[in-house]
């Protein structure tokens, strides 16, 4: 068999098994969240932007390390209604109540912590159920 014949019926099953994996991943069920993960930072004054950056995006890393975390969302807080009272909301999401103490054990979390606790003045750390 030539070249042209072979990637001429190549061409179409490929395609096929391109088009069979991009609807296969839109409805992929995703992981079912039960419980949700706010932590909100103030950082202490003179605290660098390098060094707030720094923060955010280990935070944000995080959800490709500890596998108990089914989502993540983040940024730095808006003053829509005058100063905020804390610079930084972390928004996490969990299936169980014992992926949280998973997470909060993890040496990958603990690190974290280590590594940014001495810019942090004060955490707020609020969990709770996901109203359905």
């Amino acid at each position: 068999m030539d070249k042209k014949k072979f990637f001429g019926y190549i061409k179409p099953i490929f395609g096929l098994c391109v088009f069979m994996l991009i609807i296969y991943g839109a409805y992929t069920p995703s992981q079912k969240a039960e419980i949700q993960k706010i932590v909100c930072i103030k950082f202490k004054s003179g605290t660098s932007a390098a060094n707030i950056e720094h923060h955010m995006n280990e935070f944000a890393q995080l959800r490709r390390e500890i596998p108990q975390m089914v989502a993540y969302s983040g940024g730095k807080t808006l003053s829509v209604t005058g100063k905020p009272e804390y610079d930084a909301m972390h928004y996490l999401t969990f299936r169980t109540e014992d992926d949280i103490t998973t997470f909060q054990n993890h040496p990958k979390y603990q690190e974290f912590v280590k590594n940014n606790e001495a810019i942090w003045e004060k955490e707020l750390v609020i969990d709770a159920n996901i109203q359905k």
